[in-house]
């Protein structure tokens, strides 16, 4: 029997038929398993936000001054803290920035633990080190973190009122169109970039590289910090033209994967900017928030991730 060939247009007719719709399906599976992705990672961000110890359990950042700093409930203490707990808990000697923490006129309250064991007269590490100290008496938990050239005590209690009134955060939909494949340009060496603060102050931070991409047709760049030597993630501190409208007024922030190629040499970085989040000043007065440098901040609007918190 004569077989009937068909003509080569014909034969890509048929193999684009057969292989389009199969590209359909991996498509539309690829975008549903990415949503369902950023709902999960969306939920966990709002249980991180409420746990014990999460950002909105902050009730105190109170500075030290150079010498002995007093600290319980009694207004008599340098640092008063506004909760139920003991009217003189322990004193905490600053010098030359070295930190020990000593009793009070009446000895360590029952109950006070410094890394789980009961208080005694001893040095104290802050937040800067790999294992910070951490005072724990009644719901309270004290940590001693360190900025620029500052000491505080960081004060956390899981009946705050930030946290027993947290209302859920609120989020634009999700939109594929702001997951973007950007260019990563290596800078060798990094840059340091001069990054302010809510405090005021101006702290420093490595940026490795930046990263270039496009919306709107418009050509954008943006400029990553890491956070500490051995991050596994780049650090985005920027703000777009929807801070004025629709989202924190600061800026927002945004964490990625570190470059394909790694951060030393060319590649690519996904920008998944329905993963932008509202830093933690958006939700208390007690945390010292970084602000976006004036590189990042963008002049167009991104409708994409966490919305204002407080109306």
């Amino acid at each position: 029997m004569r077989k009937t060939l068909l003509p080569p247009a014909a034969v890509v007719a048929v193999a684009v038929a057969l292989i389009l719709p199969s590209l359909v399906i991996s498509a539309a599976t690829d975008e549903s398993a990415w949503q369902s992705e950023l709902t999960s990672w969306r939920a966990q961000r709002a249980a991180k936000l409420q746990a014990p110890e999460g950002w909105l359990s902050l009730i105190g950042l109170d500075w030290l001054r150079e010498g002995d700093n007093s600290f319980g409930s009694d207004a008599d203490n340098r640092i008063q803290i506004a909760a139920q707990t003991p009217a003189h808990i322990g004193v905490v000697r600053l010098e030359k920035g070295a930190l020990r923490l000593l009793p009070p006129a009446g000895g360590f309250p029952k109950g006070l633990l410094v890394d789980g064991h009961a208080a005694r007269e001893q040095a104290l590490v802050s937040d800067d080190s790999e294992q910070p100290s951490k005072l724990t008496i009644g719901t309270l938990t004290i940590i001693l973190i360190h900025r620029d050239d500052r000491f505080a005590l960081r004060i956390k209690d899981p009946q705050a009122p930030t946290r027993v009134a947290f209302h859920g955060l609120r989020w634009y939909p999700p939109n594929a169109a702001y997951r973007i494949r950007a260019r990563w340009i290596p800078y060798n060496p990094p840059k340091v970039l001069d990054i302010p603060t809510v405090l005021g102050t101006t702290t420093h931070l490595p940026a490795p590289g930046a990263v270039e991409f496009t919306i709107s047709g418009q050509t954008l760049r943006l400029e990553p910090v890491l956070e500490e030597p051995k991050s596994t993630e780049l650090f985005f501190i920027m703000r777009d033209a929807t801070s004025k409208t629709s989202t924190y007024g600061a800026g927002r922030f945004l964490y990625t994967s570190l470059p394909d190629h790694g951060v030393a040499e060319p590649g690519e970085v996904w920008l998944d900017f329905n993963r932008l989040v509202n830093p933690p000043c958006a939700f208390t007065a007690y945390a010292t928030c970084p602000l976006p440098p004036p590189q990042n901040r963008l002049s167009i609007e991104i409708p994409a991730g966490e919305r204002r918190y407080h109306d």
